[in-house]
């Protein structure tokens, strides 16, 4: 083709890096499913009590992982068969939908940091909510209404393998249990505590989530540089 010498260089640096930048998509789709489907985020996310449905902002981001991984592949195929062909119109429109790619993962980034705690804490609340109704209303004996509080508090006991807000409602819950006024708690994690256990879960998950946004951002701006490089290179080619 008609760059030479460091322009062809570069040329195949950037295939290699929009190799790599389409992996990361597929990579990143991998996991944004795996998380969309996880058993653990998935029992409890889809919980419902009341008409009251657990808080879904954990899938808002997920689905928009998701979203980022496919495009991310699709924007990778094109760097890499423009890279290839040495195409000014496609190198600048891969420049053009990487620029933009990285606007998103800058500003979601930023909203993710603001509201890191926000899907933990939502789901504190939304746990304490059923288990006060639990066990108010095994108290006032309303067995309907404690059958279904009792099923959708159990999910996250046996899920997180916890019960209770902390030491004391653990030993008050198994109190309960043992005189067969519910049935909340599972046979192991009487004593950990569940606010713990859920902000470990998402907390985790969210680390996740913004490592794997952290590398795609550093091979991002390593593309632009390169894309931006052939390209003038191309133009500047005596060939063209």
């Amino acid at each position: 083709m008609g760059v030479e010498g460091c322009t062809k260089c570069i040329k195949y640096m950037l295939f290699f890096f929009n190799f790599i930048f389409w992996l990361a998509g597929g990579v990143i789709l991998g996991v944004a499913l795996w998380l969309r489907h996880e058993p653990q985020t998935s029992n409890l996310l889809e919980l419902e009590l009341d008409g009251a449905h657990a808080p879904s902002t954990f899938y808002v981001s997920v689905h928009i992982l998701i979203a980022v991984g496919a495009v991310m592949m699709v924007v990778g195929f094109l760097g890499c068969y423009g890279a290839i062909q040495e195409s000014q119109c496609l190198l600048g429109t891969f420049f053009t939908c990487l620029v933009i790619l990285f606007a998103c993962e800058v500003a979601a980034g930023i909203w993710g940091y603001m509201h890191k705690d926000t899907v933990s804490s939502e789901m504190v609340k939304y746990y304490d909510s059923v288990y006060d109704k639990a066990i108010t209303q095994s108290l006032v004996a309303d067995p309907e209404k404690t059958k279904a509080a009792g099923a959708v508090l159990k999910v996250f006991h046996e899920t997180l393998n916890c019960c209770g807000k902390g030491v004391g409602t653990s030993v008050m819950s198994k109190l309960t249990d043992a005189f067969g006024i519910t049935d909340i708690c599972p046979s192991a994690g009487l004593s950990i505590d569940c606010h713990k256990r859920i902000e470990e879960l998402f907390t985790d998950k969210i680390y996740l989530i913004g490592i794997a946004a952290l590398v795609v951002a550093v091979i991002m701006i390593f593309e632009m540089i390169f894309s931006m490089v052939l390209c003038c290179g191309i133009r500047n080619s005596p060939v063209y």
